[in-house]
């Protein structure tokens, strides 16, 4: 067991660059995380400690090492189909309804915020190519960001070892959607087609991504501040279509956080934009014209 560890002034100065750069907060009591994650990083530097760290990154040119120490301690815990219910709602009721919806165009736009290394993203695709004949001549786009550059550069890459590849996989789909190569397992080509991987801040995006019909933004917003989390609120809101829905984590929610999504009652775990006209338990949206 882990016990917390008093906090210095070099563990609250690299939280405070944290929360700053990304959004993402360590609580006092997890400082301890800090210490266990940046130990390589130091080992590699020749860096004896968290106070010679803060000191060296006090300095303009060591930006690269600053980048190096946020990505370290950032929560990029991931495996596929976490919270397995989620995905369940996603391929038996929202799937159907925005099938029905975007039948004229036959396109949908899937938004993975927050994707880290990229089981997410491929979780969701492997729901459209389990059912391709659902899906036969559509433009399935799903976009995965992570304010992380080695994660992103890893979930590209498509590869993963035995154990990330057991975590939440079937063995069925693991035979059907991987390839082993040495320890590695490489995902199908397919499904990389499928997905397009980019680094983007929620909070400050480099790029306009475009408006989507499914964000998922699952188990990120939970590390943030309440001022932080109603700008990210701001930025999901404005990237789904008005008749879209967005997925949280399954011990997240909307209530008493924003007033610009309110929960559906027919999906569990799935939030629609709280339009003029619409109640605050709405029946799922109907589309708009």
């Amino acid at each position: 067991m882990i016990h917390a560890q008093p906090a210095t002034d070099a563990t609250r100065i690299l939280a405070g660059l944290l929360e700053t750069r990304t959004g993402q907060q360590i609580a006092p009591s997890r400082y301890w995380r800090i210490q266990s994650a940046l130990a390589p990083l130091l080992k590699q530097h020749a860096i004896p400690d968290l106070e010679a760290l803060v000191a060296v990154l006090s300095d303009a040119e060591n930006e690269k090492l600053l980048q190096e120490s946020l990505e370290l301690m950032l929560n990029n815990e991931s495996f596929f189909f976490r919270d397995i219910a989620l995905f369940a709602t996603l391929r038996s009721e929202a799937f159907p309804v925005l099938r029905e919806r975007r039948a004229q165009r036959k396109s949908l736009r899937i938004w993975c915020a927050g994707t880290s290394t990229g089981q997410e993203a491929y979780s969701v695709a492997m729901l459209i190519e389990n059912e391709r004949e659902h899906w036969a001549d559509w433009n399935v786009e799903i976009v995965g960001t992570d304010i992380s550059a080695s994660v992103i550069a890893r979930a590209r890459s498509g590869r993963y070892s035995q154990f990330e590849i057991q975590r939440g996989l079937s063995v069925d789909y693991m035979l059907r959607y991987f390839t082993q190569d040495g320890d590695d397992w490489v995902i199908d080509p397919r499904l990389q087609q499928m997905v397009r991987f980019q680094e983007e801040n929620i909070l400050k995006p480099r790029t306009d991504l475009g408006r989507f019909d499914i964000i998922l933004c699952r188990n990120v917003l939970m590390y943030f501040a309440p001022e932080t989390r109603a700008i990210a609120y701001s930025k999901l809101e404005r990237s789904l279509e008005d008749d879209g829905l967005l997925m949280l984590g399954a011990a997240e929610t909307v209530m008493d956080q924003t007033e610009l999504f309110s929960a559906t009652r027919e999906m569990r775990g799935l939030y629609c934009k709280a339009l003029p006209g619409r109640t605050g338990l709405s029946a799922l949206p109907p589309p708009l014209s």
